[in-house]
């Protein structure tokens, strides 16, 4: 499943949600806490496939600038985001959650915002919901997928979140 950056639709309840200014974002604050906090049980199940190695190496591909969070802030509190891999004009959406209604959907509009400004072209959401197709993704055969990565993962940075030429 993947999503356009252009092609985002917004509810209106989270368009006023949005204007509410009542949750803040913020860029690669707190990888270390949002990486923990997608590893924790959902409802769904007490297993997360995010194990102690597995959030080693993404704290790895962090430090080397490969890896990135969007958080979402409450009154300075820590109530959502969102984590991926960066490689050229690609986002590889690794998880998200919230515990605040909205919060990780705040996030998802940020990481399209700086995709747009960015030169980012994809974002791979990976897993197929419902909730992810109402904001705008759809599923792709893989045919279409693997020309898109060839198309646009070798542009632009790889990596690299720092602030975009002119801004």
């Amino acid at each position: 499943m993947v999503l356009f950056p252009g092609e985002m639709k917004c509810s209106r309840s989270l368009r006023r949600r949005l204007r509410s200014g009542s949750i803040e974002t913020r860029l690669d604050t707190d990888f270390a806490a949002t990486i923990r906090a997608c590893a924790e049980p959902r409802r769904s199940g007490p297993d997360t496939w995010l194990n102690p190695a597995m959030i080693a190496a993404y704290e790895e591909l962090y430090a080397l600038g490969y890896a990135h969070s969007i958080e979402s802030y409450q009154e300075g509190e820590l109530v959502g985001g969102l984590y991926g891999l960066r490689l050229g004009g690609v986002f590889f959406g690794e998880s998200m959650w919230s515990r605040v209604a909205d919060a990780s959907k705040v996030a998802l509009v940020r990481l399209v915002e700086e995709c747009l400004r960015r030169g980012i072209h994809v974002i791979d959401c990976q897993v197929a919901s419902t909730h992810l197709a109402s904001l705008g993704a759809r599923e792709l055969p893989r045919r279409e997928f693997a020309a898109l990565l060839a198309e646009y993962a070798s542009r632009g940075p790889t990596g690299s979140w720092a602030a975009p030429e002119g801004v």
